[in-house]
C-alpha cells in the first residue's frame, strides 16, 4: 500500500527485476526523491513511524532493514534483518521495532531501534500475512492460522495465546482499547487490547466467500471489501456499517 506524508505520496515496489521506493509530489507527480531496493520480490508497505525521537520511514523485506527520513529519501541506516518475502508491516513502540517474515524464514523478530542491528529477541513462528500491532509496550499478533498471542515488547515473553480457529489475511485494527480481527470468511472477532488476557467482546459476521483487505474505521463507520463468488464470476463488495 502507499503512504501519505506531508506533501508525499510514497510508494515501494519490490521484485526481481529490482524494485524501488520513491516519493512522488502529491500535487504534480514529479519524483521528489527514489532509492533502489534489492533485487528480490517481497511485499510490505512502507510504514513512518516516530522511533528514536522523530519519524522514520521503516522498510523491511530482501533481507535487509532500512529505516530512510521521508521527506528527503536519506538512508539513517540499514541492518540485515528478517527476511527475503515479508508482508507484514513493521511497527514500534520507539524504542523497538518488530518484524515478521514468511518465506524462507518464519519469524518475529525485535531489534533495538537504534539502527544497531542488535536482536533483542527472536520467535521461530509463521506471522506471514497480518501485521501486528503494538499498544502500551505490548505486542498483538493475530497469526495467519487464527492463534492469537500477545507479547511484551522489551522481552518477548509471551503473557497469553487463544486460537479463534479462523484464518486470516487481513490485519487486525486497534481502535482505542478493542482489536478488530475480521478473518478470511468474513467474521470480525472484537477483542480488548489486554495484556493480562483474552478478552472477547463480540463477534460478527458478513456473507463472504472470500476477505483479503484489512477494515477500515473512520469515525463511527467500518468500511470492509468483500469478495463474493457464483460459479466461476468472483464480485468485490465493499460493505459500509455505521451507527
Amino acid at each position: 500500500s502507499p503512504t501519505i506524508y506531508g506533501p508525499l505520496l510514497i510508494v515501494s515496489a519490490d521484485n526481481k527485476g529490482g524494485g524501488v521506493v520513491t516519493g512522488f509530489d502529491r500535487v504534480t507527480g514529479d519524483v521528489v526523491w527514489t532509492h533502489k531496493r534489492p533485487e528480490m520480490t517481497t511485499y510490505t508497505s512502507p510504514i513512518i513511524l516516530p522511533v528514536e525521537g522523530k519519524d522514520q520511514l521503516l522498510l523491511v523485506g530482501g533481507e535487509i532493514i532500512v529505516s530512510f527520513e521521508p521527506l528527503t529519501g536519506k538512508v539513517n541506516w540499514t541492518i540485515e534483518g528478517a527476511t527475503i518475502e515479508c508482508v507484514s508491516s513493521v511497527v514500534s513502540d520507539g524504542k523497538f521495532i518488530v518484524t515478521s517474515g514468511g518465506y524462507p524464514r518464519k519469524h518475529i523478530e525485535a531489534l533495538r531501534a537504534d539502527g544497531s542491528g542488535e536482536v533483542v529477541w527472536s520467535k521461530d513462528i509463521r506471522v506471514y500475512i497480518p501485521s501486528m500491532l503494538i499498544r502500551d509496550g505490548y505486542l498483538y499478533v493475530v497469526g495467519d492460522s487464527g492463534v492469537i498471542t500477545c507479547y511484551e515488547v522489551a522481552t518477548g515473553e509471551a503473557t497469553w495465546e487463544h486460537n479463534l480457529r479462523a484464518k486470516f489475511i487481513a490485519s487486525p485494527v486497534l481502535v482505542g482499547e478493542h482489536i478488530f480481527a475480521t478473518s478470511d470468511e468474513g467474521s470480525t472477532f472484537i477483542f480488548k487490547a489486554n495484556p493480562k488476557a483474552f478478552e472477547l467482546v463480540g463477534e460478527n459476521s458478513l456473507p463472504a466467500d472470500e476477505v483479503n483487505a484489512t477494515p477500515v474505521i473512520c469515525g463511527s463507520r467500518i468500511y470492509l471489501r468483500m469478495v463474493h463468488k457464483n460459479d466461476d464470476q468472483r464480485q468485490e463488495m465493499l460493505y459500509c456499517l455505521a451507527r
